[in-house]
């Protein structure tokens, strides 16, 4: 049986190429737009849309369908475990701090070593 972490993983790869598909639609109609006035101009905001994007892609779907396209296809879902909260879907705030390290990709690296971490100890116990 493939553990949480590794289907975790999994689906964060198959989001990736997800968002990548988004943004790569988005960056050809903004060529068809900019092409008259400049070629190189698109790549420019390129960076301040990218996880303006990505962002926008997790919160929104994981706030309103509780998954993702990666997650879904693996059997993922992202629950609420406040007690207020009778159908176990996260709030828009919840999946803000849930996704924040997701803004660049470097501080994904500290988030999955901490996981990967605090798995083993789970293990000890």
């Amino acid at each position: 049986m493939v553990s949480v972490f590794k289907k975790r993983v999994l689906a964060y790869i198959a989001d990736y190429f997800v968002v990548s598909a988004i943004m790569w639609i988005i960056a050809e109609l903004l060529y068809l737009i900019v092409f008259p006035f400049s070629a190189f101009f698109v790549y420019e905001y390129m960076i301040i849309l990218a996880p303006i994007i990505g962002l926008a892609y997790f919160i929104l779907l994981e706030k309103k369908l509780g998954t993702t396209v990666g997650k879904h296809l693996l059997f993922l879902k992202v629950l609420s475990t406040d007690s207020y909260n009778y159908n176990n879907k996260i709030s828009y705030k919840q999946s803000v701090i849930r996704n924040l390290s997701k803004i660049y990709w470097i501080p994904i690296i500290f988030d999955i070593l901490l996981v990967g971490l605090l798995v083993l100890l789970m293990k000890e116990f």
